[in-house]
């Protein structure tokens, strides 16, 4: 059984053969496994079930900054891997004279086809990094989008809702290819609860997700999505509008031993694996220990074990090394 097929039965709710799994890593940590491995070509270590097809495209404008698709400009001075935004491209409440990006002239569509032929062993994610509301304030700043809940919910609307028909023409093009799924990140919680409180992410964010769920599903693929944070009093209402799978799903803000049989067969898991406590701070065999017992917990289905973020470059790469044989061991060899 392929990796793409395993991932599959996830998605479906079925009883896995294994628990699957996929490591992602910041720049640093990356570097300390290449460095072990002797090479900057990890999959044949790590093994990984997905293949991401990012539409996020960074072009390098000099002194550490880069600007995205959007023309969103990045400070990576000090992050090397995601890094700060600088300015605000909206800095009124409207959207005159400011023009979204072609949707269809990304440049991944002119090679989509050749990147899924590479690796159609594996379920290929179509990936849409700041998706939705992290789109809306990177382009208003996250300070102005706050208030405009309040005083301008008009244009909250209307800029929600255009980014929404941005993402649908992207997701409505990308289903004609060989796809398994549409992955979007938007984090929308803190350590304690939502940001923005529950009465605005229904009045704002959930109508919008609800028809790019439908776009997805309109296509035949599944939807998964990023949400860092304590959003699990949202997972009903997302699996009532399609969702499939959630990540990162963080052990320290949400009850994994409860969510995980609680939702099996409706709702799949991807994550769990502390990044704030075990990973930098436990030792190799805590790292084991607590890998395992997520292997134990999933095995009935709906899992796929993963850290609950990119591994960051203060974890010792013996920890990175127990979490990555501890998955891997399970095909044997």
């Amino acid at each position: 059984m392929t990796p793409r097929e395993v991932i599959r039965m996830v998605f479906e709710g079925k009883k896995t053969p294994y628990v699957p799994w996929q490591f992602s890593f910041t720049h640093e940590a990356h570097q300390k496994l290449a460095d072990h491995y002797g090479t900057h070509q990890l999959d044949p270590y790590l093994k990984p079930h997905f293949n991401s097809i990012d539409t996020w495209r960074l072009t390098d404008i000099g002194n550490d900054c880069v600007r995205d698709e959007f023309g969103v400009v990045w400070d990576h001075s000090q992050d090397k891997d995601i890094g700060v935004v600088k300015g605000c491209l909206l800095p009124e409440p409207s959207l005159r004279g400011f023009d979204f990006p072609d949707p269809l002239a990304h440049p991944l569509f002119r090679t989509i086809d050749a990147d899924l032929a590479g690796a159609s062993d594996r379920c290929t994610m179509f990936d849409i990094g700041f998706s939705f509301y992290e789109r809306a304030w990177t382009l208003r700043g996250i300070e102005n989008l706050y208030m405009d809940f309040v005083e301008n919910p008009k244009f909250v609307h209307q800029l929600l809702g255009t980014i929404a028909d941005h993402n649908i023409a992207m997701i409505r093009e990308a289903v004609k290819h060989d796809i398994d799924v549409v992955h979007m990140g938007d984090d929308w919680g803190g350590q304690h609860g939502l940001l923005m409180g529950p009465k605005h992410w229904y009045e704002f964010i959930y109508p919008q997700l609800k028809r790019m769920y439908a776009a997805i599903h309109a296509g035949g693929k599944f939807v998964s999505i990023h949400s860092c944070g304590d959003v699990d009093e949202l997972l009903d209402d997302l699996v009532d509008i399609g969702l499939n799978c959630f990540n990162p799903f963080q052990p320290e803000v949400m009850d994994v031993e409860t969510l995980m049989p609680q939702y099996r067969g409706r709702l799949a898991f991807y994550g769990g694996l502390s990044t704030q406590r075990v990973l930098p701070y436990a030792t190799p065999e805590g790292v084991r220990k607590a890998s395992r017992h997520l292997l134990n917990l999933g095995h009935a289905g709906g899992y796929i074990f993963a850290p609950a973020h990119s591994v960051e470059g203060d974890v010792p790469l013996e920890n990175m090394l127990a979490a990555i044989e501890t998955a891997t061991s399970q095909l044997g060899g």
